[in-house]
């Protein structure tokens, strides 16, 4: 994947922990939200450019990415999808 490429299709375990972050955390800055999951900041940014062309995160005045009301009741249909489909939602452990 090219370092300028766009997310065509996003990883749905990624996409859940991105907002699961955002859920307990409420906003944190592009650089704290990388580190909570894990991410590379590169590959986060992608990610959030998709999720905001999507209306499931939007960036305050400080710039700081908070969760829509969208991203939140996608990560309730998501996380039930997976319990449903996959039986289990397993996120790796970060430090915080």
């Amino acid at each position: 994947m090219n370092s300028r490429e766009p997310i065509s299709k996003p990883d749905l375990y990624v996409l859940a922990r991105i907002i699961k972050v955002l859920k307990e955390r409420k906003s944190l800055n592009r650089t704290s939200l990388a580190t909570s999951t894990g991410m590379s900041y590169d590959r986060l940014v992608k990610y959030l450019d998709w999720m905001s062309d999507k209306g499931f995160v939007k960036f305050n005045s400080n710039d700081e990415v908070l969760l829509t009301k969208l991203g939140n009741e996608t990560y309730d249909r998501l996380v039930n999808w997976i319990l449903h489909y996959v039986g289990k939602v397993r996120f790796p452990k970060f430090s915080n």
